[in-house]
């Protein structure tokens, strides 16, 4: 077993950019599934309340007009319709819009990396922080994808305050963490690995495998873009080709990984169609992985997830691995009662249990292939 620290705070529920009515539900029912479930239980789980990011932590990932201009417009939203508000990524009727107080909720959802990353690099090793965490759209000076500060570029920059040589940031959420990428690009101590789904119209649209770092950096950035429907078989691949023996050539002082519930087949935003035994098998790999290669010392960001009734399952899963203590079979009765009634839905009985995967047989033996050509592309760009 192994201690964890899991920052969290009521007041993170606050963070909301998108005025989407469920995000704030699915997050309360995916915490609310930790609490019942038990996971939070355990001796060696320690949840601890964060304080928010300070303006000078922030500027050490973003500009400080760009800081200034979210304090504004946070402030009073109605400045937001400004032409100016459209150069820092506020645009009315886009996917990042200005809200009362955006600069407090995500100071606040920075502030719960920081406080991870510190538990990562100082002690006991191993950090989890459930979602709002896992803004990796946001770029050192725009709002993007839902996205105002970039707590994962926060919380790297913290880790390399402290003293880490050498930090993998490793996303496997559904979409290109573009904002750490672009943010670490010409940095050759942030080796960033994205495993993402890649195709036409397909936020945030960037993620090619020619992808690579600039300067000092190049070689540093590695992608692994798959294609819709690609499911399982390219997804673990894109793991045991890619990531593993890149993170294991660059011998990180620490991993910090992105883990998006949003690659499950079930969620609505994204289309990879990876199950639940494949994401099982994953979380307990990354394990393994900063085991052997940073001494075990690993912060997990929860990041994406659009499906309120396997959102907490997987948060569950990713805990369990995490902790050595793993996600019971069985969905809290109470629980259950919870999501029936809020979602006007029959949730299942076990915490593994798959629905139906909705895909043909030929369009997901074509995007298997295809997959696994992207992998072995990815996995011939490894700087050794």
């Amino acid at each position: 077993m192994a201690e964890v620290v899991v920052p969290w705070s009521p007041r993170l529920q606050a963070y909301n950019p998108s005025e989407d009515a469920q995000r704030p539900l699915r997050r309360g029912l995916a915490w609310d599934l930790l609490v019942h479930s038990g996971m939070l239980d355990h001796p060696e789980i320690n949840t601890v309340d964060p304080p928010s990011a300070t303006v000078a932590q922030l500027e050490r990932v973003h500009a400080g007009a760009y800081i200034r201009a979210v304090q504004r417009y946070s402030a009073d939203p109605r400045r937001a319709m400004e032409w100016e508000a459209g150069q820092w990524g506020f645009v009315p009727g886009m996917d990042t819009v200005a809200g009362l107080g955006m600069h407090e909720a995500a100071s606040d959802v920075c502030g719960a990396a920081i406080t991870g990353a510190r538990a990562a690099w100082n002690g006991p090793g191993r950090a989890f922080c459930p979602a709002p965490a896992g803004l990796h759209h946001a770029m050192a000076n725009r709002a993007s994808g839902f996205c105002i500060y970039n707590d994962c570029a926060v919380a790297v920059r913290e880790l390399l305050d402290l003293g880490a040589r050498r930090v993998a940031y490793i996303d496997i959420d559904a979409h290109h963490g573009d904002g750490v990428q672009w943010i670490f690009y010409s940095d050759p101590r942030v080796l960033t690995i994205s495993v993402h789904e890649f195709a036409y119209g397909f936020f945030p649209g960037t993620g090619g495998i020619q992808e690579t770092g600039s300067g000092e950096g190049e070689g540093a950035s590695l992608n692994v873009p798959l294609p819709p429907f690609a499911g399982d078989i390219p997804y673990l691949a894109a793991f045991e080709r890619v990531i593993v023996p890149a993170v294991t050539a660059f011998r990180p002082d620490v991993l910090v990984v992105h883990l998006g519930a949003d690659v499950h087949h079930a969620d609505p935003l994204a289309h990879l169609q990876v199950t639940i035994p494949a994401l099982e098998q994953i979380y307990t790999g990354l394990v393994d992985l900063a085991e052997g290669v940073s001494d075990g010392r690993l912060l997990a960001i929860a990041g994406g997830g659009y499906n309120p009734m396997t959102l907490g399952s997987l948060w569950a899963l990713q805990l369990g691995a995490l902790s050595g203590h793993p996600a019971p079979d069985a969905l809290p009765d109470h629980w259950r009662s919870a999501a029936r009634t809020a979602l006007g839905a029959e949730p299942p009985h076990d915490l593994r249990e798959e629905t139906s995967i909705d895909a043909d047989h030929e369009r997901r033996a074509v995007a298997d292939q295809e997959g696994l050509e992207r992998v072995a592309d990815a996995a011939a760009r490894i700087r050794r």
